[in-house]
């Protein structure tokens, strides 16, 4: 991880977006709309801009919140996938910018890859800051890397890779194959996800993408129902291992088929000489919905 070159323009945002946010990302996406001057999206390379959220507190109640949602117990210090959620905002807003080439709506996020270099306590203030980089064609279309940083003070505490994809245009022979995650055998515990885990996630982590929060919300954008949120998911995987885990920790996630709610998934995981791998897979066809591994920094 890292981040690139200082930006020739750094914006600050404050909070984590919110309905008028998923607002502006829908229109791109609408025929007509997205035609109109202001919204049709004509540039064809990533801006040259740093988003930040600077002296964000981490507050024991939204812990919490997030904490119960995602199945975490009550610790004094924030869950490893946490400051993703604070983050949030920065993504929607660096895909809503006018100078990006791609709408928000109908971009699929395939990787997550998160370092903690330490854990963040209960009321200490974190910066963030977001870049977007390294534009590629995949096998399916094109993709892109969103790189967080996050810093108490001078120190970097956490970091994290988000790749999404806009399909259409892929090389299949020579395009971006991505991160390829040695497959893991499910004989774990089978977890119930109940229909509203879309619009819990949602409540505490401020992605209201319809695609998660019902079924007539999904439809609307080709879905048979409405699904989790992936990082939900990994999440999920995450509070299942955390106590076998190191304080300072990279956990990486490649995201495969949606988890449709209501629904079960079966969780597996195995040691292995650099950490653990792990998985969520469909409990009745074995079909992987998401593949991860977790290795000490």
């Amino acid at each position: 991880m890292g981040a690139p070159d200082s930006p020739g323009r750094v914006e600050h945002v404050d909070g984590a977006g919110g309905l008028a946010t998923m607002a502006k990302a829908a229109l791109p996406a609408v025929p007509g709309v997205n035609q109109l001057p202001g919204i049709k999206k004509t540039s064809r390379t990533l801006p040259d801009l740093e988003l930040r959220r600077d002296d964000v507190e981490v507050r024991r109640d939204e812990v919490d919140r997030y904490a119960e949602v995602c199945g975490f117990p009550r610790r004094d210090t924030a869950p490893v996938p946490y400051l993703h959620m604070l983050a949030f905002g920065l993504h929607m807003a660096m895909m809503t910018d006018a100078a990006f080439p791609f709408p928000a709506i109908g971009s699929v996020h395939l990787e997550n890859t998160i370092a903690q270099h330490r854990p963040v306590a209960i009321g200490e203030r974190v910066s963030l800051g977001l870049r977007a980089a390294n534009l590629r064609t995949s096998t399916k279309g094109r993709a892109w890397d969103m790189l967080v940083t996050g810093t108490v003070g001078d120190e970097v505490v956490w970091e994290s890779t988000s790749t999404y994809l806009r399909l259409g245009g892929g090389d299949k022979e020579h395009g971006d194959r991505g991160t390829e995650l040695a497959p893991v055998e499910a004989r774990g515990a089978v977890w119930e996800v109940p229909e509203n885990t879309g619009r819990r996630y949602a409540a505490v982590s401020g992605d209201r993408n319809p695609i998660h929060l019902y079924p007539l919300t999904a439809k609307a954008l080709g879905f048979k129902r409405h699904i989790a949120h992936g990082m939900w998911s990994k999440a999920r995987c995450i509070a299942a291992l955390e106590n076998r885990l190191p304080d300072a920790v990279q956990v990486t996630v490649a995201f495969k088929k949606p988890i449709f709610l209501p629904g079960k998934v079966r969780f597996g995981a195995a040691r292995r000489e650099d950490g653990y791998g792990f998985t969520l897979v469909d409990p009745r066809t074995g079909a992987p919905h998401l593949l991860g591994r977790a290795t000490a920094l």
